[in-house]
């Protein structure tokens, strides 16, 4: 590999060359025209990031505030996010804390993508991260454990394939997402409420239509698979 940042053309494929890492820009010139599909640089997500560091490491209520991801190509915002938050937990919590804390987390991050392939790399590379975190800490976090499927689950409801203009899953159908109220009486414990993105256009916070979409029982956020 070449030291420095290298900008490299590999089968119609725009990459950048940064000592051993290697990070795709531009799939397909097609893709451009098509969709417009740029990835940003991993350097200038955490710049950005940089800019809103006491939400996402540092602020009181951390682990809770949500960012929303209107276009999440293959999910380099999201797990940058995830990370810095994972990053804090260490940090500011307990060990035993972090399990649950890390589920808080990643019910924050929010996503739409419209393109299927990126949709996919989203989600798998979000697991990836919250999966890494506990191997590297040597908690138990094989696909049989809850903690495991409690993180896909919330992965599923939170990361999804649709259009955010339209506010329609790649069905037609619109797009409903989840808030993952923590239950400050009982810390594992959350109250999911499921709304519709289009909702979110609304400038009233009680016009958000949780009247009409399913309601859930309180859980363990570890046990939130079990309820879906």
């Amino acid at each position: 590999m070449t030291s420095g940042t290298t900008p490299v053309l590999q089968q119609r494929r725009q990459v950048v060359v940064k000592g051993d890492q290697v990070e795709v820009l531009v799939k397909s010139r097609d893709r451009v025209k098509a969709h417009g599909e740029v990835f940003t640089p991993a350097h200038m997500v955490e710049q950005m990031l940089d800019l809103v560091r006491p939400e996402l490491e540092t602020g009181p209520g951390f682990v809770d505030k949500t960012f929303f991801e209107p276009a999440a190509g293959d999910g380099n915002f999201l797990t940058a996010i995830f990370r810095r938050k994972l990053a804090a937990i260490e940090k500011r919590y307990a060990p035993k804390m972090w399990p649950t804390e890390s589920l808080f987390a990643l019910a924050s991050i929010y996503s739409v993508e419209l393109l299927a392939d990126n949709h996919s790399d989203a989600q798998t590379n979000m697991l990836g991260e919250f999966v890494a975190f506990h191997v590297k800490h040597k908690v138990k976090c094989s696909p049989k454990t809850n903690l495991f499927k409690a993180a896909q689950h919330l992965i599923t409801a939170n990361i999804q394939q649709g259009n955010t203009l339209t506010g329609l899953d790649a069905a037609g159908h619109p797009l409903v997402f989840s808030w993952w109220h923590r239950i400050l009486n009982a810390p594992p414990t959350v109250q999911r409420e499921a709304f519709k993105l289009s909702s979110l256009r609304n400038a009233d916070e009680s016009l958000l239509d949780f009247d009409v979409l399913p309601t859930y029982p309180p859980c363990r956020i570890d046990h939130v698979h079990k309820g879906a």
